[in-house]
């Protein structure tokens, strides 16, 4: 029986509502898994009968462990690599599985672990100080929203949801490639099995969750924005640069189906709820939503809404993907009133597209 103890973890959810998410220390025996949170640490023990669908989650220098307790599934994060073996020989003595995530096959955002969307709504793997081209990544940095580009009410965000969609501001993100497709039953599977069914595409011929799908030179996310104006808004941007606009054009085409806006909207949704322990739905009301823009480029959206654990308020999830040239950006957005944002989002759209025609890359 392997025994464990691993420190410099972070959980989500926590396990009391507003209990600490960290730094979390992990023990492990024969009679379960004990968690040390908070300063000072309180402890949490699991008996391995009560935990369940464990699954550990390797990134090229992070890792996540997934597991059930009482019907709600926690993320435990580490950004290291340090203990992985013991994790994985523990996870694997309890029946859990070990996947190594690539790109868009493995958006296991965790609320920390963070599902990192990708434009066209694949998940991107985290990769940290490659050589990079600075040139394509400072156009891809210059595409994304700032304060600046933001009304005076506008103030940076301490913590928001959007981060399982957006995943952490100003980190960037390559093309990495790991073999293995994600669990079946992980959160990243069941949004894209929601999105390939509401689009009517199979998993082979899907460039957005999929097979088909493609990896981007560069992704990096804006910090999100916070506002109570307009019945209340939280925004985020997030821009992927493509080897050639060939690329980006073969997204499109899958992105311009019928109720393709509608469909990404709602497996998003979905996505948050599966990691958060919320109640997702495939039948929720969503809607297509089409920006107004007045510049060349291509855009598609929907809207739906969003009951996030933990939160009374009515809130509605509202994404916009748009593609031009290299480039591929969806903005979220999480609003307490379409009707009242719907006009502002679609100058943020109009913002975020006239910055695609600025870039200094050349089509390909």
């Amino acid at each position: 029986m392997t025994t464990l103890r691993s420190e410099d973890w972070s959980v989500r959810p926590s396990f009391v509502p507003h209990g600490p998410t960290s730094p979390v220390t992990l023990l492990a025996d024969e009679s379960g898994l004990t968690q040390l949170a908070g300063i000072p640490p309180v402890a949490w023990q699991t008996p391995w009968s009560e935990l369940s669908n464990l699954e550990l989650v390797r990134f090229p220098h992070q890792m996540a462990v997934f597991g059930t307790v009482g019907g709600i599934r926690f993320c435990w994060r580490q950004r290291s690599l340090h203990d992985f073996e013991a994790v994985r020989a523990l996870v694997l003595e309890h029946g859990g599985s070990v996947v190594h995530r690539r790109r868009r096959a493995g958006v296991v955002v965790v609320v920390a672990v963070v599902l990192l969307a990708s434009l066209a709504g694949g998940i991107a793997a985290w990769v940290s100080h490659p050589s990079l081209d600075s040139v394509e990544l400072a156009d891809a940095k210059a595409v994304n929203l700032t304060l600046k580009d933001l009304p005076a009410s506008w103030y940076t965000a301490s913590g928001s949801v959007l981060t399982y969609l957006a995943g952490s501001s100003n980190k960037v993100l390559t093309s990495t490639t790991v073999a293995a497709a994600p669990a079946k039953n992980s959160p990243f599977a069941k949004a894209a099995t929601l999105f390939q069914s509401c689009l009517g595409v199979t998993n082979k011929n899907d460039r957005v969750y999929g097979a088909a799908g493609q990896q981007a030179d560069y992704q990096v996310s804006s910090p999100i924005f916070d506002t109570s104006a307009l019945g209340g808004i939280e925004l985020v941007s997030s821009t992927q640069y493509y080897n050639t606009t060939t690329m980006v054009k073969r997204d499109t085409k899958e992105m311009s189906m019928k109720n393709f806006g509608s469909c990404f909207t709602t497996s998003s949704a979905n996505l948050i709820l599966y990691v958060t322990g919320g109640t997702a739905s495939d039948n929720a009301p969503s809607t297509n939503w089409r920006p107004s823009t007045f510049l060349k480029g291509w855009t598609r959206g929907g809207e739906v809404p969003l009951a996030v654990p933990g939160i009374t308020a009515k809130l509605d999830l509202v994404e916009a993907v748009i593609t031009n040239g290299h480039y591929e950006i969806t903005m979220d957005a999480l609003v307490g009133s379409f009707p009242k944002a719907k006009s502002f989002l679609s100058g943020i759209v109009n913002t975020l597209l006239s910055r695609t025609t600025t870039s200094t890359s050349q089509a390909a």
